[in-house]
């Protein structure tokens, strides 16, 4: 289970003037955080950039591969700055993402094809809206599989991510449990070992205190690692949720245990 850093966002004040200013060091320090807390890819948070998207995406790009070589996820809704990120890429990117939407099947999901890289598919209905329960979340990903196998997409490049709510939701719990099936059944249903990723910080959108954050995320961690999940992306920031899914990778992917693997 690889570790996705989401701490490259909009939402934080100093990355958000950084990106408007051009200002590569906050950035870059960041960055340099995040790797050495233990992520493997760092997601590059653009938002929906309605201003200077191109200018933006591509200074985002090219800053954060000067400082790692780490994957990087171009994750943005604006198709524009996606291209431009994938211009600007050197090593490994990940587009961020693509689902039945319209929109994003007809201007997003050519740009993996073209660029021939890694899409994640959220599995979501044309509306843009979750669906109610597990099933319709298989029948979300059957579709989305086959718009991206007739776009010419390999089904090597595809990632699945089925959403996590937030447990505050009048079903959350429910449908988040619906997940963890879906996960494992996916393989079998697309008939190919498919990728999956899960979005750690959806489950507690709305809380504040830090302190339940933490116990809610490390209760999911082990359910989402023992269902197979490939990616995890979450903040890491979050030492208790980071020990958490180092340990749960240690104990699923080792055949020889050493006390010395697990930070204390």
């Amino acid at each position: 289970m690889h570790l996705i850093a989401d701490n490259i966002q909009p939402l934080d004040r100093i990355i958000f003037e950084a990106m408007e200013n051009r200002n590569a060091f906050p950035i870059q320090k960041w960055v340099r955080f995040c790797e050495d807390a233990g992520a493997n890819l760092i997601d590059i948070n653009a938002g929906p950039l309605n201003r200077n998207p191109e200018q933006i995406m591509d200074f985002l790009v090219r800053t954060i591969q000067d400082t790692t070589d780490l994957p990087v996820l171009i994750d943005t809704t604006n198709p524009k700055a996606i291209e431009a990120g994938l211009l600007a890429n050197t090593k490994t990117a990940i587009i961020n993402g693509i689902s039945l939407e319209p929109r994003k099947l007809e201007y997003i999901l050519p740009l993996a094809v073209r660029f021939q890289v890694d899409a994640i598919g959220f599995l979501l209905n044309p509306d843009g809206h979750v669906p109610a329960d597990g099933d319709g979340r298989i029948e979300a990903a059957i579709e989305l599989y086959g718009a991206c196998r007739r776009a010419g997409l390999p089904k090597e490049h595809l990632i699945i991510d089925p959403v996590l709510v937030p447990v505050s939701w009048q079903n959350g719990l429910a449908q988040n449990r619906s997940i963890l099936s879906v996960i494992q059944q996916l393989p079998d249903v697309l008939d190919f070992p498919v990728r999956t990723l899960a979005g750690l910080s959806n489950l507690t959108a709305g809380e504040r205190d830090v302190n339940r954050k933490a116990v809610m995320e490390c209760a999911w961690i082990p359910m989402l690692a023992l269902s197979g999940l490939s990616m995890l992306m979450m903040n890491m920031t979050r030492s208790q949720s980071v020990h958490m899914a180092k340990t749960c990778r240690t104990i699923l992917t080792r055949d020889i245990f050493a006390w010395e693997e697990i930070e204390p």
